[in-house]
């Protein structure tokens, strides 16, 4: 049985996307996005909770966020755990009511932010091209062990690199089109 599974390739491949598109969505652009509060966890009920566990994140404005809290006993600490997140977002509260003002972003925060950016772009290329060099192993184990022939072996190996360029044109874009997005273009 031959160890090449181009379907489970291509199965980790998406996986770097994936990861690569959700790392993207946490980056602040100035605009409200409640994804932005995705990564932000409190400590309600002795554990440590993700914000929308314990409260309704929502974006009823382009520049504000709100987040509503179910327990009034837990806003003090959904409060502090926005304030600690390192958001640059400044919480006020309004009874059980959590309201979050995006604040304009500096040039310099902009370029910050679309350096990480393309740090997280980076850290999924590499994921992408360990892929590729395991389906190439697998591939050259599988022609030493007579279960392919040279040929198959060459034309999955074409087959591969087609899948890697082609997942790296996508991590490309989502990249880019953030970065674009971060400086306001």
């Amino acid at each position: 049985m031959a160890k090449y599974d181009s379907a489970d390739l291509e199965r980790r491949m998406k996986g770097a996307v994936d990861s690569l598109q959700h790392d993207l969505n946490g980056l602040r652009t100035g605009r409200a996005n409640t994804s932005l509060l995705d990564p932000i966890t409190a400590d309600v009920y002795g554990a440590q909770m993700p914000l929308n566990q314990i409260a309704t994140v929502s974006a009823p404005e382009p520049r504000l966020l709100s987040v509503q809290v179910w327990d009034k006993s837990n806003l003090t600490a959904v409060e502090k755990a926005i304030r600690s997140a390192g958001l640059g977002l400044n919480p006020v509260t309004d009874g059980q009511l959590i309201r979050l003002p995006i604040p304009d972003m500096t040039e310099e925060r902009r370029k910050e932010l679309s350096k990480v950016a393309g740090q997280y772009a980076e850290k999924a290329r590499i994921a992408v091209r360990n892929v590729r060099r395991d389906g190439m192993d697998n591939l050259k184990a599988d022609e030493a062990k007579k279960e392919i022939s040279e040929d198959d072996r060459k034309r999955l190996e074409t087959e591969v690199q087609k899948m890697t360029d082609a997942t790296i044109a996508d991590i490309d874009a989502a990249a880019t089109a953030k970065e674009q997005e971060i400086m306001g273009k």
